[in-house]
């Protein structure tokens, strides 16, 4: 819960800083030379910028404000993902490793079952598998031969571990096809609005479009930031999801040879 928590708020400022990042450009506008004769300080005074990031939240229409509040419902949603299923993937790698060196080296499987945390995703694999060759009775399931009934819980227990350590992945893989495309909403909107302005005033000034277009270069600039992590992400967990539960299915399957061994030794 904690580590969830703290990959929320760190997904916020990851969200903020690349939010606040074209705003602040775009607010350090270079001050205008002053003449000679003016004093130094009005040459540094800063001057608003109509155009930037912060003036579209403040003062835009209802469909740029919009765009932005989804794209930044993405960003933080994938940034909190990545995070989450980073730490993950790190703890089930330590376990993993641990579970290899030790596991196996306990006098019995109950022994090495009350060594593991009690939130290990090898706890309840292993408590899955331990259960599934102890009751192995009914008039459908005494059908199944011991082994193949052992292997279809085993197997079912690895997929909810992969499914569980793969949550998120969906929702980072639409991120990064589908919010270029809502950038490009809001971009396409302000190059509607700045032929609106040329057409009302009938002329081509710089003043009528030049607010309109750079909220739409702005939209577009913000769809490609949240899109690229989230696909870098998604590439990234997919990789490291592959490797580690691949460590999962090897223990898993060695616990399925030592369960069918102790089955003959009982026999």
């Amino acid at each position: 819960m904690i580590s969830r928590l703290s990959g929320f708020f760190a997904a916020l400022a990851m969200a903020a800083s690349l939010a606040m990042s074209p705003a602040y450009a775009q607010d350090q506008k270079p001050a205008e030379t002053a003449p000679a004769a003016a004093p130094a300080a009005s040459s540094t005074k800063d001057i608003e910028n109509p155009y930037s990031l912060g003036n579209i939240v403040a003062h835009g229409n209802v469909v740029d404000q919009m765009v932005l509040a989804v794209l930044a419902i993405m960003s933080v949603g994938s940034w909190y993902i990545m995070i989450v299923r980073v730490w993950d993937t790190h703890k089930l790698g330590n376990e993993a490793k641990e579970v290899r060196t030790a596991f196996f080296k306990k006098a019995s499987l109950s022994d090495g079952l009350r060594g593991l945390k009690e939130e290990s995703a090898f706890r309840y694999i292993a408590a899955t598998a331990i259960e599934a060759s102890e009751h192995h009775e009914g008039a459908l399931t005494e059908n199944i031969d011991h082994s193949s009934w052992v292997t279809m819980n085993v197997e079912r227990a690895v997929a909810e571990v992969n499914g569980k350590l793969g949550a998120g992945l969906g929702f980072l893989a639409t991120v990064g096809s589908t919010s270029p495309f809502i950038g490009l909403m809001g971009t396409v909107w302000g190059i509607l609005q700045a032929l609106t302005a040329i057409g009302v005033a009938g002329q081509a000034s710089i003043d009528k479009v030049a607010g309109p277009v750079g909220a739409a270069l702005i939209m577009t600039f913000i769809g490609l930031a949240v899109a690229v992590p989230a696909v870098l992400g998604y590439n990234w967990l997919l990789n490291r999801n592959k490797a580690v539960m691949g460590q999962v299915r090897a223990f898993a399957a060695d616990l399925h040879g030592v369960l069918m061994g102790n089955r003959s030794v009982k026999r």
